[in-house]
């Protein structure tokens, strides 16, 4: 796709698109009339989003990194820093091998793979990224519903939960230090969906959640914050 983009069509870059929400996500945007930059991790075969890019060529572009190395987050950044983004979202994310686990029973190996991967690896997009998006942009990473304290009454999926409260956190702290703009930020709470790491058993399908996804993050537009909201928009507790 051409670089010589009409600049009153808007753009999202979209980190983490190459299946399931990330790639549903990209659609919606498209048929909303936006341009969509998606990511996928190099040496993937043809994904979806290499069939969607497709069939839109002159508004879905595919770039490449692995959000778990830096290098590869900086060589994204070179390749796109003649760009600016309307909207950045990072979603990228994963579960230890057995979420059935406690945190006593988990390997230091899977927690830690675990946190850098749902936890460091996202803020450092975010920091690295965030000079894309003008300061009345928006920046939105996929959290869950799981990442809240205060609503965690069941327990179950515990490092897959901590890994999402940190990641919260982490990205409270990014919001303090943007307090004096007006920039916008959402964590985003998709709700139990059926994907591949929701697994077959969640209550929404992915055609049940994208939609509002995408309707919250450009309600969210022109908003300044952080705020922490799931598919329908509704506050999720911290």
């Amino acid at each position: 796709m051409t670089h010589a983009q009409c600049s009153c069509t808007p753009t999202i870059l979209i980190v983490g698109a190459s299946r399931g929400l990330g790639y549903a996500m990209a659609a919606e945007f498209v048929t909303k009339g936006w341009n969509v930059v998606g990511t996928v991790r190099a040496g993937r075969s043809p994904t979806l989003l290499h069939a969607l890019a497709d069939q839109y060529p002159q508004r879905v572009e595919v770039a490449t990194v692995d959000i778990t190395r830096p290098d590869e987050i900086d060589s994204l950044h070179t390749h796109l820093s003649n760009r600016m983004f309307e909207i950045l979202f990072v979603n990228a994310g994963t579960t230890n091998p057995d979420p059935t686990q406690t945190i006593g029973e988990v390997s230091t190996v899977d927690f830690v793979n675990l946190m850098i991967t749902n936890a460091l690896s996202p803020m450092r997009v975010v920091e690295r990224l965030s000079d894309l998006v003008p300061a009345a942009g928006l920046i939105g990473v996929m959290s869950s519903g799981q990442g809240s304290v205060a609503d965690n009454e069941s327990g179950q999926r515990e490092v897959y939960r901590g890994s999402k409260t940190a990641l919260n956190q982490f990205m409270r702290c990014f919001a303090a230090r943007q307090v004096n703009t007006p920039r916008a930020m959402l964590l985003m709470a998709p709700g139990w969906v059926r994907t591949d790491l929701g697994g077959p058993e969640g209550r929404l399908s992915i055609d049940e959640s994208v939609p509002g996804i995408v309707d919250v993050l450009l309600a969210k537009r022109g908003r300044s914050g952080l705020e922490y909201l799931d598919y329908r928009g509704r506050t999720v507790r911290w």
